[in-house]
């Protein structure tokens, strides 16, 4: 009998039904009778949050995933995945609840900058690259959230009504390939339903597809509070229910074994499954890990955040603006001195530090002036600076008190913003169970006398005392029942008072308690003081520009626009920042124009601008990236993972609000660029695109016969000055075209680099599924012929040969 198995022998039942759900947020419990030990899960896809969720316990902070996919590099994704691997083992984590696979369907989608692309190929092949490097470090990845979790609008009951044939060609493909290719130890189920079945309880697929017909040997977990039942998710294919306690399996899981509603085969299979993960990961004594020998941390997490960003930005416009030489520079920007590093909700870590764009330029000796311009935000910004320091003891920060109902001191943190949130864990030294209430305090000095703006943001019951003078005390409500609501998607109560001198400044917080997690802490004070109105912004913005020889834009989205926890409403730009933009084009014809989103927005200004280059979100060297690429000691390599409109009610898809409990997928296999070859308007940029800074000339494509498939080959050269990457991607046309079906799609891709004049070979491996569809519960070849375009992107082919199937 293999160590699994007598492990699972010599449990009982209430044993085993323990295994199959958290002992708290983040962990399964130990069984050291069988020499099990406690398996930890933690937040991704960026950072390894770890059981924390506090700046107490930073993280390597990398750019968005929709950077990632924007470097069409599976390889650079298995890097990724093997730093995060390295973070988690520092982190005492064992799975990373990452990657997300969930599709592009439509730019409002809230959780669009988290996902990688609109392409199912695309998305597969980034997706593969980071869980084998993640699993390359003997941690374990969970793909997610299974499956069609592609908007955030009534995310936890919605039914997504999808046809058969776009569920398997377009949804489960990336889960498919990450499956089979990848090996992946984990999967989470998605909130919402499927076809009419929840997605915890949807045994045809989760049981049916996913163990079954793909042979899926890993744990299903649910995501948080998913699981709301008992023997429909036992029986649904569900092997683990988090968080704990308080989900509805443990004591009535037992019973409905006893009961004959369950049987304990079932049981028995989940822990198995549990135990084989347990075991992956080096947590069963007697079975040997999947990784025997740990990597030793040598991963440069600082040096690889800079790489993936610089690798990931695209060079939408650029007149010969860019690279920089040596000029004057107008830097302009909120987001250019407080970069947006990342997007919210559960993505959210807190990174050991930030290079803004402003200071990466400075770093580079850069001469220029700083203006904020207009900002965009509709909260304060968190309390920091020099200003926040005591005038007696010299200390900077915010020191925050952690207290029990009696007052008595749990644990003490000096913050250096004021803002930070635990959900179940808190920090070390603190009792959880014990806390009742937080107070963060601090002296402020005034730069400026006047009146001072204050936002109380988080949910639970406030107090905001300033020079002793309460001015908030009230209760604040979550926005729903999303537990990354108390401290990310957080309401904001906004005050003023009049400050000429030093003032001490305390904000008292009551923490609330969410079934089945326990204490949650989130706490931002936000502070504004007296400033000029937008209009005198944005004229500051232009004497600045007006007097460079360059001026700089960086625009960006807020945590209000791009979240996890709702939808887009809008493609525009927050606040006056195209008022902005366009009025410093209009004195500089030299302006640039940085994009600081994790997806689409409308830039209405895009003609009169010298270049646009899109650096997503970051991450925590996003000014170092930044300030290499505008000068070219790095050239921007990345290629739209999405098409990119020019206006929002051009697009094809927008619908994100379920009709009675229900959103169809009506659009079926078409979405991205497969819905926008029909439109009588096309996007502003396809995808794929994406300028460098050299020129390539493609000149010679062949296509032949291989084991999987077929193997193109297209030789280039690059015609430039400088040294280059260019993405060569191949689409399947064919030639007999169905009405029922795109016209043509992205069939694979590779990198080249190459010096000035030189030349380069792309190998391109093309997979069978590329010319197959789902009919009739089958996998069909589509015979006939096709035409193979290879070239720039999906509107910029350069090549073709003739393809026969």
């Amino acid at each position: 009998m293999s160590p699994i198995e007598t492990a699972l022998a010599a449990l009982d039942l209430e044993t085993k039904v323990s295994l199959l759900a958290g002992q708290d947020v983040w962990s399964l419990p130990a069984v050291p009778a069988i020499g099990l030990g406690s398996l930890v899960m933690s937040d991704g896809p960026i950072g390894v949050r770890g059981t924390g969720w506090g700046p107490d316990d930073p993280a390597v902070v990398l750019p968005s995933p929709t950077a990632l996919a924007a470097t069409w590099d599976p390889a650079l994704a298995r890097r990724v995945g093997r730093l995060l691997a390295q973070e988690a083992r520092r982190k005492g984590a064992h799975l990373l609840l990452a990657p997300t696979v969930n599709l592009h369907r439509t730019p409002l989608g809230g959780r669009h900058f988290e996902c990688y692309s609109e392409d199912p190929l695309l998305t597969a092949e980034i997706g593969v690259g980071y869980v084998l490097g993640v699993q390359d470090g003997g941690v374990g990845a969970t793909v997610k959230h299974f499956v069609a979790n592609d908007s955030e609008t009534a995310r936890f009951v919605l039914d997504a009504a999808v046809d058969d044939r776009t569920l398997r060609e377009v949804y489960l493909a990336p889960f498919e390939a990450i499956v089979h290719r990848a090996g992946v130890w984990a999967v989470m189920c998605a909130y919402n339903g499927v076809n009419g079945r929840t997605m915890s309880e949807n045994d045809a697929l989760q049981n049916g597809l996913l163990k079954g017909e793909w042979g899926f040997d890993g744990v299903v977990v649910s995501d948080w509070t998913a699981a709301k039942t008992t023997v429909g998710t036992a029986l649904g294919g569900l092997d683990v229910a988090m968080p704990g306690p308080g989900n509805p399996w443990g004591a009535k899981l037992v019973d409905a074994v006893r009961a004959g509603e369950v049987p304990e085969s079932v049981v028995d299979e989940m822990v198995r499954r549990v135990l084989r993960l347990a075991g992956r990961v080096g947590l069963l004594e007697g079975v040997e890990p999947a990784v025997p020998v740990r990597p030793e941390a040598v991963v440069d997490g600082d040096a690889l955040a800079k790489e993936v960003a610089e690798r990931s930005f695209v060079l939408l416009r650029n007149d010969g603006t860019l690279p920089l030489a040596s000029p004057t520079v107008a830097l302009i920007g909120v987001a250019a001195e407080e970069a947006r590093i990342l997007g919210g909700g559960s993505v959210t870590v807190f990174p050991p530090h930030v290079v803004s764009p402003l200071d990466g330029l400075r770093a580079r000796g850069v001469e220029l002036t700083y203006e904020p311009g207009v900002d965009p935000r509709t909260k304060l910004p968190p309390a920091r600076g020099p200003e926040w320091t005591d005038p007696e003891t010299g200390e900077a920060g915010f020191r925050i008190v952690f207290r029990d109902a009696s007052g008595a001191e749990l644990g003490r943190l000096l913050l250096e913003a004021a803002v930070t949130g635990w959900t179940g864990k808190m920090p070390d030294g603190v009792d959880g169970a014990l806390l009742d209430s937080v107070e963060l305090s601090a002296w402020f000095r005034p730069l400026v006398f006047g009146e001072h703006s204050f936002g109380v943001g988080g949910v639970g019951e406030f107090v905001l005392t300033v020079d002793g003078e309460v001015l908030h005390d009230d209760r604040q409500v979550a926005y729903d029942d999303d537990p990354a609501a108390g401290i990310l998607l957080h309401p904001e109560t906004r005050v003023a008072t009049v400050v000429e001198g030093p003032v001490l400044v305390t904000l008292k917080h009551k923490t609330w308690v969410r079934k089945g997690i326990g204490a949650v802490v989130g706490i931002t004070l936000g502070h504004a003081e007296p400033g000029p109105t937008d209009d005198e912004l944005i004229q500051r913005a232009v004497v600045a520009a007006a007097a460079a020889q360059v001026a700089v834009v960086v625009v960006a989205t807020t945590e209000e626009v791009e979240s996890e926890g709702f939808d887009r409403r809008s493609l525009a730009l927050p606040g006056r920042q195209d008022d902005m933009v366009a009025a410093v084009a209009a004195v500089n014809p030299r302006t640039v124009v940085v994009v600081n989103a994790g997806s689409p927005v409308e830039m209405p200004w895009i003609d009169e601008v010298a270049a646009v280059l899109l650096t997503w979100f970051p991450g925590q060297e996003a000014g170092a990236a930044l300030a290499d690429v505008l000068f070219g000691r790095t050239e921007p390599a990345g290629r739209l993972p999405t098409t990119w409109p020019a206006r929002m009610d051009d697009c094809p898809v927008l619908d994100v609000d379920p009709v009675d409990g229900v959103l169809a997928y009506r659009e079926g296999l078409f979405i991205g660029y497969r819905a926008w070859e029909g439109r009588p308007v096309a996007p502003a940029f396809w995808f794929g695109a994406g300028l460098g800074y050299t020129t390539w000339e493609y000149t010679s494509v062949t296509v032949t016969p291989s084991d999987a498939f077929a193997t193109v080959t297209v030789l280039l050269r690059n015609t430039g000055t400088r040294s280059g990457r260019e993405v060569v991607q191949v689409y399947l046309v064919p030639d007999a075209p169905a009405a029922d079906r795109p016209t043509r799609w992205l069939a694979g891709f590779a990198s080249v680099e190459a010096g000035a004049g030189e030349t380069a070979e792309a190998v391109v491996e093309l997979p069978r599924r590329a010319v197959e569809a789902w009919e009739d519960g089958a996998w069909v070849t589509m015979t006939g012929g096709y035409t193979v375009e290879v070239g720039h992107d999906y509107g910029d082919t350069r090549l073709s040969a003739s393809l026969k199937v």
